[in-house]
């Protein structure tokens, strides 16, 4: 999966990847390059789930502050 297939996913179907990905490097059995790739594939969903919490947070704390303002007759 590319970078820019990753990054068309919704934090769900990232994290489902990721955990599935976990799964089967911690099963071992692996040859050392599909482990390695599996795992490069792994920080990527990563990043993305990071990114996309990082989002979700941004915006929840503007609405916050943007309730506070208002509620402070700041608006």
């Amino acid at each position: 999966m590319t970078t820019e297939e990753i990054s068309s996913l919704g934090y769900e179907q990232a994290r489902d990847e990721l955990i599935s990905a976990v799964q089967k490097l911690e099963a071992g059995g692996l040859a050392l390059e599909d482990s390695l790739a599996l795992w490069e594939r792994g920080e990527a969903l990563a990043a993305h789930c990071q990114a996309k919490l990082d989002g979700a947070r941004a915006r929840l704390d503007a609405a916050l502050g943007a309730q506070n303002g208002s509620a402070n007759g700041e608006n």
